[in-house]
Protein backbone atom coordinates (compact mmCIF):
# COMPACT_ATOMS: atom_id res chain seq x y z
CA UNK A 1 0.00 0.00 0.00
CA UNK A 2 0.81 3.76 -0.46
CA UNK A 3 -0.29 6.60 1.82
CA UNK A 4 -0.27 9.98 -0.09
CA UNK A 5 -0.55 13.51 1.81
CA UNK A 6 -1.06 16.78 0.61
CA UNK A 7 -0.05 19.61 1.46
CA UNK A 8 -0.08 23.54 0.31
CA UNK A 9 -2.67 25.33 -1.44
CA UNK A 10 -5.48 28.64 -0.19
CA UNK A 11 -6.60 31.30 -1.38
CA UNK A 12 -4.70 33.78 -3.45
CA UNK A 13 -5.84 36.50 -6.11
CA UNK A 14 -5.50 36.23 -9.55
CA UNK A 15 -2.57 36.40 -11.13
CA UNK A 16 -0.53 34.71 -8.19
CA UNK A 17 0.91 31.50 -7.16
CA UNK A 18 0.71 28.54 -5.11
CA UNK A 19 2.65 25.58 -4.59
CA UNK A 20 1.05 22.12 -3.53
CA UNK A 21 3.33 19.10 -2.07
CA UNK A 22 2.43 15.79 -2.10
CA UNK A 23 4.49 13.12 0.34
CA UNK A 24 4.94 9.59 -0.53
CA UNK A 25 5.01 6.41 2.06
CA UNK A 26 4.79 3.18 2.11
CA UNK A 27 5.48 0.85 -0.90
CA UNK A 28 6.62 3.37 -3.04
CA UNK A 29 9.13 1.41 -5.11
CA UNK A 30 5.91 0.27 -7.02
CA UNK A 31 5.37 3.94 -8.15
CA UNK A 32 5.77 5.12 -11.98
CA UNK A 33 4.04 7.73 -11.78
CA UNK A 34 2.85 10.71 -9.59
CA UNK A 35 0.08 13.45 -10.95
CA UNK A 36 -2.43 15.95 -10.08
CA UNK A 37 -6.06 16.10 -10.70
CA UNK A 38 -8.35 18.72 -10.04
CA UNK A 39 -12.32 18.57 -9.65
CA UNK A 40 -14.32 21.72 -8.99
CA UNK A 41 -18.10 21.70 -8.10
CA UNK A 42 -20.43 19.88 -10.41
CA UNK A 43 -17.87 18.94 -12.56
CA UNK A 44 -15.77 15.80 -13.13
CA UNK A 45 -12.19 15.44 -11.72
CA UNK A 46 -9.83 16.67 -14.55
CA UNK A 47 -6.19 15.88 -15.39
CA UNK A 48 -3.92 18.59 -14.72
CA UNK A 49 -0.10 16.68 -14.60
CA UNK A 50 1.99 14.14 -13.93
CA UNK A 51 5.71 12.67 -13.70
CA UNK A 52 7.42 9.72 -13.95
CA UNK A 53 9.33 9.10 -11.15
CA UNK A 54 12.23 7.25 -13.20
CA UNK A 55 13.41 9.56 -15.61
CA UNK A 56 11.09 12.64 -14.76
CA UNK A 57 9.47 13.28 -18.29
CA UNK A 58 6.35 15.37 -17.41
CA UNK A 59 3.33 16.08 -18.92
CA UNK A 60 0.56 18.50 -18.97
CA UNK A 61 -3.58 19.26 -19.48
CA UNK A 62 -3.91 21.86 -21.98
CA UNK A 63 -5.79 24.08 -20.01
CA UNK A 64 -2.84 24.45 -17.37
CA UNK A 65 0.09 23.94 -20.06
CA UNK A 66 2.78 26.99 -19.87
CA UNK A 67 1.32 28.20 -16.47
CA UNK A 68 2.15 24.90 -13.84
CA UNK A 69 5.30 23.03 -13.23
CA UNK A 70 5.23 19.37 -11.86
CA UNK A 71 8.48 18.12 -10.20
CA UNK A 72 9.62 15.27 -8.14
CA UNK A 73 12.17 14.48 -5.62
CA UNK A 74 13.68 11.39 -4.60
CA UNK A 75 10.24 9.35 -6.12
CA UNK A 76 8.40 9.89 -2.75
CA UNK A 77 7.74 13.68 -3.49
CA UNK A 78 5.72 16.14 -6.11
CA UNK A 79 5.07 19.07 -6.66
CA UNK A 80 3.14 21.35 -7.98
CA UNK A 81 3.92 24.98 -8.89
CA UNK A 82 0.52 27.07 -10.05
CA UNK A 83 1.68 30.07 -11.53
CA UNK A 84 -0.81 32.68 -13.22
CA UNK A 85 -3.57 31.49 -11.25
CA UNK A 86 -6.87 32.14 -12.85
CA UNK A 87 -10.74 32.34 -10.96
CA UNK A 88 -11.39 29.28 -13.46
CA UNK A 89 -8.49 27.57 -11.60
CA UNK A 90 -10.63 27.51 -8.14
CA UNK A 91 -11.28 23.53 -7.50
CA UNK A 92 -9.99 20.87 -4.71
CA UNK A 93 -6.91 19.65 -6.12
CA UNK A 94 -5.72 15.90 -5.56
CA UNK A 95 -2.24 14.00 -5.43
CA UNK A 96 -2.43 10.07 -6.89
CA UNK A 97 -0.19 7.92 -7.55
CA UNK A 98 0.15 5.07 -10.22
CA UNK A 99 2.35 1.80 -10.19
CA UNK A 100 1.47 1.48 -14.14
CA UNK A 101 3.88 1.44 -16.44
CA UNK A 102 2.22 3.50 -18.82
CA UNK A 103 1.67 7.37 -18.86
CA UNK A 104 -2.44 7.70 -18.40
CA UNK A 105 -4.36 10.62 -18.19
CA UNK A 106 -7.11 8.74 -17.15
CA UNK A 107 -8.02 8.75 -13.23
CA UNK A 108 -9.32 5.27 -13.04
CA UNK A 109 -5.76 4.38 -13.96
CA UNK A 110 -4.26 5.74 -10.42
CA UNK A 111 -4.42 3.30 -7.71
CA UNK A 112 -3.88 5.97 -4.66
CA UNK A 113 -5.27 9.48 -3.86
CA UNK A 114 -4.31 12.17 -1.45
CA UNK A 115 -6.94 13.65 0.81
CA UNK A 116 -7.27 16.55 -1.59
CA UNK A 117 -6.73 20.34 -1.23
CA UNK A 118 -8.60 23.52 -1.45
CA UNK A 119 -7.27 26.01 -4.48
CA UNK A 120 -9.02 29.18 -4.36
CA UNK A 121 -8.53 31.71 -6.75
CA UNK A 122 -10.19 35.07 -6.08
CA UNK A 123 -10.67 37.74 -9.40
Amino acid sequence: QVQLVESGGGLVQAGGSLRLSCAASGRTFTLYYMGWFRQAPGKEREFVANIRLKGGNTYYGDAVKGRFTISGDNAKTAYLQMDSLRPEDTAVYYCAASDLATPTVWKERYRYWGQGSQVTVSS
